[in-house]
């Protein structure tokens, strides 16, 4: 346990900032399920689910949950799913 008010407060941030980073993890991760399942029963909403998850993933990455580059590799694996399944 901490003994400084100081390290205390600092767990409480913490705590905090945990919490919302999970809330956003969990829904760009929701998103992604959703567009891919989406995309492989070839539903006509799969567009508009791969947009919703491209926005998710990308406040994720503003917010430094995920790392610009990962980001980048999600959107264009999704993009790349639903383009060959288009075709």
């Amino acid at each position: 346990m901490a003994n400084k008010n100081a390290a205390k407060k600092d767990i409480r941030q913490t705590k905090k900032r945990t919490a919302l980073n999970n809330v956003k993890r969990r829904a760009y991760k929701d998103a992604m399920k959703a567009a891919r399942t989406a995309i492989a029963a070839g539903d006509d909403k799969a567009q508009e689910l791969v947009l919703a998850a491209n926005k998710l993933i990308d406040k994720a990455a503003k917010g430094n949950v995920l790392h610009a580059n990962r980001a980048g590799r999600l959107k264009s694996r999704l993009q790349k799913s639903l383009n060959k399944a288009g075709k």
